[in-house]
């Protein structure tokens, strides 16, 4: 029988995962979806990922593929799938594509979301999926400095120390920083955008799309608009860091568990 691709599009709660890739002495979100793919086909086969996410780090749409013999329909994939894994990872789609298709190289673009929990007092509901910042933030300055990372630029002040890229030339097509009140759920699809709320809490969210991202690029990318958002930082400095390319000027790593990786472009 002929091999078969099958794309999937999956959704995840990261909090409790060492991340997507297998680790040796922790739990991935691979090792648990590469199992229930062996029950539902007794088969020991490689799902690969468009990307890798960190630990603590959410999907609403992470894409992967996986090749096999099976003659199962993409519909029976989904049921398969969603009666084996745990609540915390769902597949939300599955279709055959062309053989060659890869979830990886064959992206052209990802949008990343990033919220940040603005109040002076922490949320117990949201501690898994945003930063919480007590100090209000200027969200104007923040908005400011991301407009001088938007375009194609070499972001090597914002890529993490072990990052294996070859390069580190990526192109932001999109970097926005808005406001919602906290009183819906904070990582759906559907996040309105509205004004600013009147008096706090809100929560601020920080939306990229690239055509591909640097390894916890858009959590240094954060961090640093945090530090203008606090006023430790002027817009204008950012402008200098992207320029100087040293990792040391920019800001702090923002935590993982603020971060949805939202979608996949091909």
């Amino acid at each position: 029988m002929s091999p078969r691709t099958i794309k999937l599009t999956i959704e995840y709660d990261g909090a409790a995962y060492a991340g997507w890739q297998y680790q040796a002495n922790a739990l991935s979100i691979q090792q648990v979806m590469e199992q229930a793919l062996e029950s539902l086909t007794h088969v020991k086969t490689r799902l690969n990922a468009s990307g890798r996410t960190d630990a603590g780090v959410h999907a609403l749409g992470q894409v992967a593929h996986f090749t096999t013999e099976s003659r199962m329909s993409p519909e029976a994939f989904v049921r398969g799938f969603n009666t084996l894994l745990p609540p915390d990872i769902a597949v939300k789609s599955a279709e055959e594509v062309p053989v060659d298709f890869s979830a990886r190289h064959s992206a052209k673009g990802k949008r990343y979301r990033y919220l940040i929990y603005n109040d002076p007092v922490r949320s117990a509901h949201l501690r898994n999926y945003s930063w919480h910042i007590r100090k209000k933030l200027d969200i104007n300055a923040m908005r400011q400095a991301a407009e001088h990372l938007l375009g194609e630029h070499d972001f090597s002040a914002f890529r993490s120390a072990n990052c294996d890229a070859p390069h580190a030339v990526r192109e932001i097509h999109e970097l926005s920083v808005t406001v919602t009140p906290p009183d819906i759920v904070p990582f759906s699809l559907a996040l309105p955008r509205v004004e600013e709320p009147a008096g706090l809490p809100r929560i601020i969210v920080v939306e990229a799309h690239a055509t591909a991202f640097l390894k916890q690029m858009v959590r240094n990318i954060v961090g640093t608009l945090e530090e203008v958002g606090r006023e430790r930082m002027t817009p204008e400095q950012v402008k200098s860091i992207l320029e100087g390319k040293d990792r040391r000027h920019a800001g702090p790593t923002a935590p993982p568990q603020g971060l949805f990786l939202v979608s996949v472009d091909y």
